[in-house]
């Protein structure tokens, strides 16, 4: 009888999170860094199409690696499960899509902007945690790992927050890249899941009585 080996034994959650934390950390102080950051207008006007996917691999510093890993382990791995029957078109494609959905926003506003550019896995990980989300709308979800709430409220809070402060647009943080990447999460549940949305609806009216 064949022995599994540790690697056959993770799961694409797990994978995606080591990739992710491999490359990063490989990159993180080294200049060349910039040629898989998502430049919008080097894929318009350079075609190069790669960093639309690549940017999610890699991260700012170890606090913004740190915090996108955990939330993705800690939801992804419910995800993954309840995605399970879907096939490649479960979690590995939700992730690539969240990371195409969060970088979309950008493509289309910074295009002609030679100095925009954005790295990390939010808007994937977003996708993640919406869909989460919508499949679990009742669970209790520790709001600034402080403040338990309802899952359903998290992510009104959460689109509202992010809708918010993309408007104030103040900040470095690419809230437009976590808006797409949500949008994806709830989507890719809403269209894929058989009876998600009758499950949400009679999940909610559970909790209010």
């Amino acid at each position: 009888m064949w022995q599994t080996t540790a690697l056959e034994r993770m799961n694409e959650v797990t994978l995606v999170v080591l990739f992710t934390v491999m490359v990063s950390w490989l990159l993180m102080e080294r200049r060349d860094k910039e040629g898989w950051m998502l430049s919008p207008y080097a894929v318009k006007h350079g075609q190069e199409f790669w960093r639309v996917l690549s940017h999610a691999f890699i991260h700012a510093d170890w606090m913004h690696l740190a915090f996108n890993m955990f939330v993705l382990y800690e939801f992804g791995q419910t995800v993954g499960h309840d995605l399970g029957f879907l096939g490649w078109m479960g979690f590995p494609a939700l992730y690539l899509a969240g990371i195409v959905g969060g970088a979309l926003p950008a493509l289309q506003k910074h295009g002609d902007n030679r100095n925009y550019r954005s790295l990390g896995a939010s808007g994937a990980v977003s996708a993640i945690l919406l869909a989460f989300i919508c499949l679990h709308p009742t669970r209790t979800l520790l709001l600034f790992f402080v403040v338990p709430v309802p899952a359903v409220l998290a992510g009104v809070l959460f689109f509202w927050y992010e809708s918010r402060m993309q408007q104030r647009s103040t900040s470095r943080v690419a809230h437009d890249a976590h808006l797409g990447g949500a949008l994806v999460g709830v989507l890719w549940v809403l269209f894929l899941v058989p009876g998600s949305w009758q499950s949400f609806v009679t999940s909610l009216q559970e909790m209010l009585h």
